[in-house]
């Protein structure tokens, strides 16, 4: 992403965006990041999986693929899916701060940015982020809360992954997928919620997960690897059309 611009309904008022899904936007993906404030919607459609980042901490992310770049759920302009990842969703929005004075103390306000020469971004076709007398336009509106989706969910994540680990939930997961004689997929470094951890909790550790409502949010992820069956039908439905 170029260094992204305030978005404002004075320069931008004729800013459109183009709906749909197409890898020239960025969304033939095999994973996508994805955060607790969605894993309700996530694991209805998507195997939940964690990862750790280059600085070993960990994070969640959606399965959609197999094959590098490949996203199962993706035909032609449709995303074959009832949800759509928040860090997908988003397209070229971000959230920005800008500092403000209220009462007398400088708070660091939430704006919407975006990298305007991405090709979502046209000025004759699409959907307008704005009304014509300057209010947000109903693409934009959307936009704004699956921002917060993500603002609010990048807040919680550590504080969940924090309480995972001291209740031990969490463990290394084995994907290993065998299509027949000659194709197999092993995915490496995965990380999931332990069935045998999570049956077995007790006590003060099992009230704080369901008062912080993480016990919730474990047990959304654990119900998420049924789609696992999913996604080895969307690729042999795949295979079999030789795309």
């Amino acid at each position: 992403m170029r260094q992204p611009v305030l978005i404002d309904n004075v320069e931008h008022h004729d800013l459109k965006y183009i709906s749909g899904h197409a890898p020239a936007f960025g969304d033939s993906v095999n994973q996508a990041p994805v955060f607790p404030t969605e894993f309700a919607d996530i694991q209805r459609e998507y195997p939940i999986f964690f990862r750790r980042d280059d600085k070993n901490n960990f994070y969640a992310v959606a399965l959609l693929g197999l094959d590098k770049d490949e996203n199962l759920f993706l035909d032609g302009t449709e995303w074959n899916a009832r949800y759509i990842p928040a860090m997908i969703a988003r397209g070229p929005f971000l959230i920005g701060f800008k500092s403000e004075e209220i009462d007398g103390e400088t708070r660091r306000e939430p704006m919407i940015h975006a990298d305007i020469t991405h090709p979502r971004f046209s000025r004759t076709e699409g959907e307008p982020l704005f009304l014509p007398h300057g209010g947000n336009a109903p693409r934009l509106e959307r936009i704004a809360r699956t921002l917060r989706t993500i603002h609010t969910g990048a807040e919680v994540m550590p504080v969940m992954f924090s309480a995972f680990e001291a209740a031990g939930l969490l463990a290394p997961i084995e994907v290993d997928i065998r299509l027949d004689e000659t194709t197999a997929y092993k995915i490496p470094d995965l990380f999931g919620i332990s069935a045998e951890a999570l049956s077995g909790l007790k006590g003060e550790t099992l009230q704080s997960l369901n008062q912080s409502g993480f016990l919730a949010l474990a047990f959304q992820v654990m119900s998420s690897l049924g789609n696992m069956s999913k996604i080895i039908e969307l690729k042999n439905r795949k295979r079999g059309a030789g795309l």
